[in-house]
């Protein structure tokens, strides 16, 4: 097993990883819109599912794999409001339509609108169609 670690994407805020490598398997934490560079929480819930997806594929490639190997995603929303928006930008970097489960909850770290996690095997996308 090996833990991911990149600065591409924002640390950890408690005591767990950016992600985990194990088996040909890559986990993400969950990843919330904090630019890694200047910590900041962009406005509205595009921009912040936007970064949060960017922090997911930057802990994706630290573990050597991309959005398309991708199987299935978790994502929580802070009001389901949103889930329209947050879709949009979602269906941009998650093309291959991994299996997903989005809920609302009460509150989000640092009072985010958005958190995304994501499951990932190598090479996946070289064996679609087979």
């Amino acid at each position: 097993m090996y833990v991911l670690q990149t600065k591409d994407a924002p640390s950890a805020i408690g005591p767990y990883s950016q992600g985990f490598e194990a088996n040909g398997f890559v986990i993400t934490s969950g990843q919330i819109p904090v630019d890694p560079v200047t910590g900041q929480i962009p406005e509205g819930i595009t921009a912040q599912a936007e970064q949060s997806c960017q922090n997911v594929g930057a802990v994706l490639n630290a573990g050597g794999v991309s959005f398309e190997d991708v199987f299935k995603t978790t994502c929580f929303l802070a009001n389901m409001e949103d889930f329209a928006a947050f879709n949009q930008v979602y269906a941009k970097y998650f093309v291959s339509k991994p299996a997903r489960s989005c809920v609302a909850v009460k509150t989000l770290p640092k009072g985010v609108l958005c958190e995304i996690e994501a499951a990932a095997i190598k090479n996946l996308s070289d064996k679609k169609g087979e």
